[in-house]
């Protein structure tokens, strides 16, 4: 028998448990070795934070998609990785060692910068960590009386949860007792077309969303702006850049300039034939994307074939991500934007389309829906 170990529970990964659900693969003994007993969906997070839907809702149970799949599910994080031995180290549960691996482990949030902050900070990655701390802060609003806010980060992560917080906090607080700073960097959605900036541009300045652009750095009080201007704030949620986890330095595998998993258009290692990688923890060397979700959910399907065939020696088969995704950003209360290409719109039939799109995306991940099928769309 063969051991096939796929770390981490990202969105490629569902795929692979929902197509073994469906299919077993002979000879082929399968490990999933996860941090957490779900997958929260960050698309549906700004929802969520806005208080339209329940955690639950949110999240794929891996345990019982894990039993579905005949697939031994260890709730523990990876914490090392020998490549040239092949075996996978966890923080609890000790070595595996395996005969193909699969990474889906997700990158982490890089708030150095911020570390210095008085204020309390919410990185909003991990996302289970992220979910504790917004709604132990809303458990604190009655004592508290105000709440002052600064996200960080202006690409679409930051617009939509600055959005979101505005909203929530407006609602239990009244506005004028919520202040809500977004934290831009040198641009606004850096990498998106005029139309879509200026959209939501006049949203944040609609839903009363203050705008500070710049880098910032954490001090006791909240935040140092570079243009000179300080910031303060009772809790800073960082939306900023990813980088890698740490043990991949010492994995053994090809790495990129920036300390990914370097693969091919196949999602195998440039380095080792059996190691495959997708989602954040990799990137693709023949055609650079943005780290995104949605890449994660398209390679999902040539990732689950290449790992079979892979196991039984035969070709791979090749994926190119699109050059062009379907956004869909929440704006606090049940609307949204959209943008596709040039085309930028938006309002509550926005919202109706992305909230259709995100629940039928997450239902085919729960227990009985294992055949179903979903789409998703570009956000958090």
């Amino acid at each position: 028998m063969k051991h096939l170990v796929l770390a981490g529970g990202g969105h490629a990964h569902l795929h692979i448990l929902k197509a073994l659900a469906a299919r077993r693969w002979p000879d082929v003994n399968v490990t999933l070795v996860a941090p957490h007993a779900r997958q929260i969906y960050s698309g549906m997070v700004p929802g969520w934070m806005a208080g339209h839907y329940r955690i639950e809702q949110c999240a794929a149970p891996l345990g019982p998609l894990a039993w579905a799949a005949g697939v031994r599910f260890i709730e523990d994080s990876v914490s090392g990785l020998d490549a040239g031995q092949r075996r996978v180290r966890s923080a609890v549960s000790g070595d595996l060692s395996y005969d193909a691996l699969s990474l889906d482990t997700g990158a982490e949030i890089d708030c150095s910068c911020l570390a210095a902050t008085g204020a309390q900070l919410l990185p909003i990655r991990p996302l289970e960590n992220f979910v504790v701390g917004w709604t132990r802060l809303l458990e604190s609003l009655p004592t508290l009386g105000r709440a002052a806010i600064a996200v960080v980060g202006g690409g679409a992560a930051g617009v939509e949860l600055a959005l979101a917080a505005r909203y929530r906090l407006t609602r239990e607080l009244g506005a004028a007792s919520v202040q809500v700073t977004l934290v831009t960097g040198p641009q606004l959605l850096p990498g998106h077309g005029q139309r879509i900036v200026a959209r939501v541009a006049r949203t944040l300045a609609d839903h009363g969303v203050s705008v500070a652009s710049g880098y910032a750095a954490g001090t006791p009080n909240g935040l140092q702006l570079d243009d000179g201007g300080r910031l303060d704030a009772d809790v800073v949620i960082a939306a900023t850049g990813v980088r890698p986890a740490a043990w991949l330095a010492t994995s053994g595998l090809g790495l990129d300039g920036d300390g990914f998993v370097a693969v091919n258009q196949g999602q195998q290692s440039i380095s080792h034939r059996e190691v495959f990688a997708a989602g954040d923890v990799a990137s693709r060397i023949d055609a650079p994307h943005a780290k995104s979700g949605v890449y994660a959910v398209r390679a999902g399907p040539v990732l689950t074939a290449n790992l079979e065939r892979m196991l039984n020696g035969m070709p791979l088969l090749a994926y190119r991500p699109q050059s062009r995704s379907l956004y869909l950003l929440a704006t606090g209360p049940q609307e949204a934007i959209m943008s596709w290409g040039g085309f930028v719109a938006g309002g509550r039939w926005a919202w109706k389309w992305k909230d259709w799109i995100d629940r039928r995306f997450m239902s085919q991940y729960h227990p009985g829906n294992a055949n179903r099928s979903g789409e998703m769309h570009e956000s958090v």
